[in-house]
């Protein structure tokens, strides 16, 4: 079913095609009311059948294959046969079989007897220009499909690759949480579990998918927030706000994570201190987030701490392609991330 209707397209083409060619060859005969040239069906017949030799055979085994020259060479041969085969065939095709149903005017007669040669070169030389021209568009709109194919298939890949880096990078971060809560030995530390657990159920089970509900992210979300809160000793400046409606939205899961779980981890100083504001704006097609977290006194240890935050950028790259605006600034006291997108 799906090759019948990926061929309707191609055989209106050629119908039309078909109609419009011959249809300006023969309207001066109805027209003018002037007999119709002998041999006429052998002749559409045989500019038919050259249409097709050079459309299945000529232009992609020789022309497509960058054999140029030999494709030139061939058609060139093919279109001589041709017309002197029909010359032969029918010597009233360039004589006088149209010069006989005009009056005897010396110009006519001159005029027509320079078109007259012209006219095989004509009738067969543009049915084999056609097919020449539809081929090479056939073929390049074929080798369009499949590299937009091969392009999407490379970019989920992709974005596969950056969500199975992404889970290993949130457990790390979260395990750190609950071992810090546990070296303080704190009650916290079954609920900080319990709260885990249920962010590692919406990662597998959820976090697979290409989009998700933006409700059930946000709740992603307020889970992990509480889950930072647990290890703080003084969380009353983290705040999540929440403005709009978030029903009936889609977006990417895991999409606002990384700048969060940054912020926890380079917003809080030695002392656990801690400033995180978050708020996301929810409009009828779009949604603006900001996250602003202090900046501690602590440095990080490595360079992997921005591996999530590079995943993002390319996540974001990937699926908003001209379709989102991420500002990040940092003035050495405050780090702020911005990001619009457009649903």
């Amino acid at each position: 079913m799906t090759l019948q209707k990926k061929n309707i397209p191609q055989v209106l083409v050629h119908v039309f095609l078909w109609f419009a060619l011959y249809g300006l060859l023969l309207y001066p005969f109805f027209a003018l009311s002037r007999p119709l040239p002998s041999g006429l069906l052998i002749k559409i017949m045989t500019a038919t059948l050259l249409f097709y030799i050079n459309y299945f055979f000529l232009v992609p085994h020789l022309l497509l294959n960058g054999k140029r020259l030999s494709f030139l060479l061939v058609t060139l041969s093919l279109l001589g046969f041709v017309i002197l085969l029909m010359h032969n065939l029918y010597p009233p095709f360039q004589e006088g079989e149209y010069l006989n149903t005009l009056p005897p005017e010396p110009f006519q007669n001159d005029l027509l007897r320079f078109r007259l040669p012209l006219m095989p070169i004509i009738n067969f030389g543009v049915p084999l220009l056609f097919s020449t021209m539809l081929r090479v568009y056939t073929g390049w709109q074929k080798n369009e499909d499949l590299r937009k194919s091969i392009e999407k298939e490379k970019v989920q890949s992709e974005l596969q690759f950056l969500k199975a880096q992404l889970n290993p990078h949130f457990l790390f971060n979260s395990l750190n949480t609950i071992y810090s809560l546990s070296v303080k030995k704190s009650n916290d530390t079954s609920e900080a579990i319990i709260n885990l657990s249920e962010l590692m159920r919406y990662m597998l089970y959820e976090a697979d998918k290409d989009k998700v509900p933006l409700d059930k992210e946000i709740e992603y979300i307020k889970s992990y927030v509480a889950l930072q809160r647990l290890r703080l000793a003084n969380s009353e400046n983290v705040n999540l706000k929440i403005t709009g409606d978030d029903h009936k939205k889609y977006v990417p899961p895991l999409l606002f994570i990384s700048f969060i779980e940054n912020a926890f981890k380079y917003g809080t100083d030695y002392f656990g201190k801690t400033k995180v504001q978050i708020n996301f704006l929810i409009l009828q097609d779009s949604i603006h987030f900001n996250v602003v977290n202090s900046i501690g006194n602590q440095k990080p240890k490595t360079n992997s701490s921005g591996l999530g935050l590079e995943n993002i950028k390319s996540r974001l790259k990937y699926l908003y392609p001209n379709s989102h605006e991420l500002v990040i600034t940092d003035d050495g006291e405050t780090y702020n991330v911005d990001l619009k997108i457009n649903l």
